[in-house]
């Protein structure tokens, strides 16, 4: 059943839902999301205990899974021989704002037109489109 949300003024339905629980332990979180769990957590060089990626590491994941999925949609609907793809990712933070570079690698036969549009529809991936988009959180208590 959809909810309606005065301070956005739409009606929305969550595509996907996720829950992050950390107890003591620095900095630790579990992450369910559906019928699976992600460990987060924070160097060990900052105070944490290095038992899974950090929160930067996990958006950079998003982004990198979603990029390899959308690339082999594509190329499986066109018919292409691409063995595997590669998505490298590096974030970096600027004077105005963050910086993701993303650099693609195909093992298979391409030509250079194939790559250069492969290049155009990494740009189409989901998690691209909401990552450069309008994002609104609103955080509320339970």
């Amino acid at each position: 059943m959809p909810i309606f949300s005065s301070t956005m003024d739409i009606t929305k339905e969550p595509v996907i839902s996720a829950s992050a629980q950390i107890d003591r332990s620095h900095y630790k979180t579990l992450i369910k999301i559906e019928d699976h769990i992600v460990i987060s957590d924070e160097p060990l060089t900052i105070g944490g205990t290095d038992m899974g990626t950090s929160p930067q590491g996990l958006l950079l994941a998003s982004l990198g899974s979603c990029t390899a999925i959308t690339l082999r949609m594509y190329i499986d609907r066109k018919m292409w021989v691409v063995d595997k793809i590669t998505v490298d990712m590096e974030l970096f933070n600027t004077d105005s704002g963050t910086l993701i570079e993303r650099r693609l690698s195909f093992k298979g036969d391409l030509s250079d037109d194939q790559k250069k549009r492969l290049v155009q529809i990494a740009d189409s991936c989901p998690i691209h489109k909401m990552l450069i988009g309008n994002i609104v959180i609103e955080t509320n208590l339970k």
